[in-house]
C-alpha cells in the first residue's frame, strides 16, 4: 500500500479526520479517487482528485485542509514551485479508513 506524506504539523489533523482536503503542486496526479493510502498507522481512502486555480480555494476548504490563510496554503505548498492565483493545484479530499 502507497504512503502520503503530509506536514509534520498537520499530521496529528489527518489522523483524526480533523483534516480532509490536501492541495497539492504536482505535474501529475499522485492519488487516485476510491484507493487508499497510508498515513502513519491509519489508512485513507481518496474521495475525489480535481484540479482547481488556487485563487479558487474558498473558507471551507482553508479550513479542512488545516490552514489559516491562503497564504499559509500557499507557503506550504510551494516546496514544489511558486503558487500563484492561476496555478491549478490539485484539491484532494479523503476520509479516514479504519
Amino acid at each position: 500500500m502507497a504512503f502520503v506524506e503530509f506536514s509534520r504539523e498537520l499530521r496529528p489533523e489527518v489522523l483524526s479526520g480533523e483534516v480532509t482536503v490536501s492541495f497539492r503542486l504536482w505535474r501529475r496526479p499522485k492519488v487516485k479517487a476510491g484507493n487508499h493510502y497510508r498515513v502513519g498507522d491509519r489508512r485513507i481512502e481518496v474521495d475525489s482528485v480535481d484540479l482547481v486555480p488556487f485563487a479558487s480555494i474558498d473558507a471551507a476548504d482553508l479550513r479542512r485542509s488545516g490552514e489559516t490563510d491562503l497564504e499559509a496554503l500557499r507557503r506550504r505548498a510551494a516546496h514544489a514551485g511558486p503558487i500563484g492565483d492561476d496555478t491549478l493545484v490539485y484539491r484532494i479530499e479523503f476520509h479516514i479508513i479504519d
